[in-house]
């Protein structure tokens, strides 16, 4: 599949703060262990591959939890995941696992996210550039301010792909140790409304058609 993204939007991510987000740039979580965040995971939800992966290195080993693990791609570039999911799925943010010490030349130094509803229609959304990351990198899809101004909007897609578009020191093959994909955090419903269902689940089916 092609996956020829041109980097459209750039944020450093070295050296930000764990709350800084309002403005765009990653949020940085130094360590191996996984951040609590507000925003569910919902990756289970959701059929993933890869470009390429050497044996005993595949996408499993994005999702395991183990920070020891890694996918490890095994072909030419870019180098992609993709999900797909069965409905029209909300997306807010991407949390990336990176280890620059363990991994090297293997890091990505830009990432690109790309949205649609197959794949033969994905659009740019977001792309990054990271120096030298070391832990879970999490950021937002899109750049574009939601309504109250406090954050960013999320995209609505049946298919996400994150492309590594390039690594440190001019690496060809790729290290990623964890991905996760999140939704917009969970709020609690208006005290008049009896059903106060706001999972992804439900609300994937709450529109009658």
């Amino acid at each position: 599949m092609a996956a020829n993204v041109p980097p459209t939007q750039t944020a450093l991510a070295a050296a930000v703060p764990p709350t800084a987000n309002a403005d765009g740039l990653p949020i940085v979580h130094p360590g191996k262990t996984v951040p609590k965040l507000p925003w569910p995971d919902i990756g289970h939800t959701g059929r993933w591959t890869v470009s390429s992966y050497k044996f005993g290195f595949g996408p499993e080993c994005l999702t395991d939890g183990d920070p020891e693990t890694f996918w490890h791609s095994d072909g030419g570039q870019p180098h992609f995941i993709m999900i797909e999911f069965n409905g029209r799925t909300t997306i807010q943010k991407v949390s990336v696992h990176l280890s620059f010490p363990f991994d090297d030349s293997y890091t990505p130094s830009t990432i690109a996210v790309r949205a649609g509803t197959g794949p033969s229609d994905l659009q740019d959304i977001r792309a990054i550039t990271l120096d030298k990351p070391d832990g879970w990198i999490t950021f937002d899809v899109t750049t574009e301010p939601n309504e109250d101004g406090d954050g960013f909007k999320p995209v609505g897609a049946y298919v996400l792909q994150v492309i590594v578009l390039a690594n440190h020191m001019n690496g060809k093959d790729t290290h990623i140790r964890g991905l996760r994909i999140l939704a917009p955090a969970e709020e609690e419903g208006d005290d008049g409304d009896p059903f106060k269902f706001k999972s992804q689940c439900y609300t994937l089916y709450q529109t009658l058609r």
